[in-house]
């Protein structure tokens, strides 16, 4: 496995900071200023990317109002599927102008394709990387089209299946896709952290011979910052200006100043766990002289004995380290020695 892709020029991996991907979603609420103003957030705040969703109320789903359509239950109680997605999508005209407020807040902007047209759309603006979002990970047929862009990609897995996971990924490498991240997910909105299961992100990695990441519908950023430790080298987090503002999904999503410590925590979260280091840091190196050792603790004449009484283990660190201890104690100085001086071997007579 290649230790990293790269997206519009940044390199995602294990060696590099976390790629923190804005989600905009439907968080935009029907404005396309709403999404401009996201944008330019996740920009200050430190993120790598902007990401869209693609589809239309008539392209993922029909207007059907039986049983089968109907949601029960959760933030979208009530409604039928075309009627959420209706007022969820982002139109398609305003893929362009928010791909040039992209590229003047430089910014990385790309999207997660629903069906084949929204992969044609996106294609003609040239967009860097896809995203298969989780509900779409079974639907192979979209995910060869994607891979035959060519263009590095994304997979959520929420509520996929060890074999589903494995048939997206093959699907995916099969036709053409060369740089991959697999991300955990849990599709509920929002998930509980105790069900993340964040242990999952180093399997994937080593069961599918891929780079992994996260996917993350929790409320804040705890774990999204743990998923680091973890080996996460991509996290998705969805943005919203305020989320108390009822859109379809504020209210799991994080607001400006909680994405600015998402991205500032995650990176110092990957820079903590550096390598596997057993010598003193920098940062140790100065305080090695406060560190215990033996010294002379009352005055001794030459031709005495160095006793319990006269030789103890005290900070600071210039004299002999405490595990000789045992040794010296019984010996006899060559010299007078003065109280609070470090005890060396030069000044023993003789040594066990």
């Amino acid at each position: 496995m290649k230790p990293y892709i790269t997206i519009d020029g940044r390199k995602i991996g294990p060696d590099h900071p976390p790629y923190i991907i804005a989600e905009l979603s439907a968080n935009h609420n029907g404005d396309i200023n709403r999404a401009f103003q996201i944008m330019e957030e996740a920009k200050k705040a430190g993120a790598d990317a902007i990401k869209l969703q693609t589809y239309t109320h008539e392209t993922i789903t029909m207007d059907c109002d039986s049983e089968e359509f109907q949601i029960h239950g959760g933030l979208w109680d009530g409604q039928t599927l075309y009627e959420l997605y209706k007022g969820a999508h982002m139109p398609w005209e305003w893929h362009e102008p928010l791909f040039k407020k992209a590229q003047e807040l430089g910014i990385t902007i790309f999207s997660s394709p629903f069906d084949f047209s929204a992969v044609e759309l996106l294609e003609e603006l040239n967009a860097p990387a896809y995203k298969i979002a989780s509900f779409e990970v079974i639907d192979l047929p979209l995910i060869k089209r994607v891979a035959q862009t060519g263009k590095p990609m994304i997979i959520s897995t929420g509520m996929a299946n060890e074999k589903e996971i494995a048939e997206a990924i093959k699907t995916a490498k099969d036709n053409g896709c060369q740089e991959l991240v697999v991300l955990h997910c849990v599709s509920g909105y929002p998930a509980p952290a105790d069900q993340y299961n964040l242990r999952t992100i180093a399997d994937i990695a080593e069961r599918f011979n891929v780079l992994s990441g996260l996917s993350d519908h929790t409320i804040d950023s705890a774990t999204a910052v743990t998923s680091v430790a973890l080996g996460a080298c991509l996290i998705e987090k969805h943005v919203t200006m305020d989320r108390n503002g009822g859109g379809a999904d504020d209210s799991f999503s994080l607001e400006p100043l909680e994405l600015h410590a998402l991205c500032k925590d995650t990176k110092t979260a990957w820079q903590a766990l550096g390598t596997v280091n057993y010598e003193r840091t920098e940062a140790e190196k100065g305080n090695v002289k406060f560190r215990r050792s033996l010294y002379v603790v009352k005055d001794v004449k030459a031709g005495e004995m160095l006793t319990v009484d006269n030789v103890r283990s005290i900070r600071p660190g210039f004299g002999l380290a405490p595990k000789y201890y045992d040794e010296v104690i019984g010996e006899v100085v060559k010299r007078n020695i003065s109280r609070g001086t470090p005890l060396t071997f030069d000044v023993i007579e003789t040594v066990k």
